[in-house]
This record gives structure tokens, sequence and C-alpha cells, in this order.
């Protein structure tokens, strides 16, 4: 019985791709610290198109506390996006798990602003964006 249960799950879990697209993603959101990211990030994605058709994880929505982000990316995400306009350690560590994972990865920044350069080391995507509605717009193309 236990291994029918296991079966089923497996087979649930393999049938929401498609094409090796997941259909709907559970989608770890990564920035610095240092950034406004609950107005500037947060609030806009909250309210698009992504939030209704992915799982969104905001890590310091409600609180400032620690996330545990490394067990979330082992365990359960689909897609990393990380905002990457300010240099932050932490983001670092992150992307670098992310890596190590083979989770995909989608690297965003705000036009104007520089990234590190060793972030090329871990995703090939590293788009930059003009506004909020760039923001948006510049994601859903690249999911």
């Amino acid at each position: 019985m236990l291994r029918d249960i296991q079966k089923s799950l497996a087979f649930t879990i393999i049938s929401r791709k498609s094409k090796d697209r997941i259909l709907i993603m559970k989608i770890y959101v990564g920035h610095s610290s240092s950034m406004n990211y609950r107005e500037d990030l947060y609030k806009p994605l909250k309210q698009s198109k992504l939030n209704e058709e992915h799982e969104l994880v905001f890590p310091h929505e409600e609180t400032e506390e620690k996330f545990n982000s490394k067990q979330l990316l082992e365990e359960e995400c689909d897609l990393f996006i990380a905002e990457v306009s300010n240099p932050s350690t932490g983001l670092g560590i992150e992307l670098g798990w992310a890596n190590l994972l083979d989770i995909k990865t989608i690297c965003i920044h705000k036009q104007g602003k520089r990234p590190s350069s060793s972030i090329s080391e871990v995703t090939e995507i590293i788009e930059p964006y003009e506004g909020k509605d760039q923001l948006i717009s510049t994601i859903q193309n690249l999911i």
C-alpha cells in the first residue's frame, strides 16, 4: 500500500512537467537586504499575474528573521529569481547553492546598476529592468 502511494506521488510530481517546463513553479525571490524589497520587489510581484500562476516565496515578507533558503532550495524550489542590483554576501551564497543544486536562476538588476561580474559564473540570465512594469515583463519573458 505504501509503495502504491509513493508511486502515485512520484507520478503526480512528474506529471507537473511538460517538455521539461514545470507548469506551476515554486519560485524563490532573493535580494539584498539593502534595497527596499517590500515596495520595489515584493509588491509588484504580488500584484502581477506571476503570483497567480506560480507560488512565489518572499523570504522577508512578514519578518526580518533569518530565512532557511538552503532548505527551500534543496527541497522545493523550481526557479530562483535574484535581484542583484546591490552587492550582498548572503545573496551570493544563495546563488552558489542554487548553482550547485542545478536550479534555474534568473538574475535581474535595475537599469544603470552594474551587478558583480562573478554572477555570470552561476547563470547566463542576467537582465536589466527599468521600473516595476518592466520588472514584471522581463521576468515573464524569461520564465
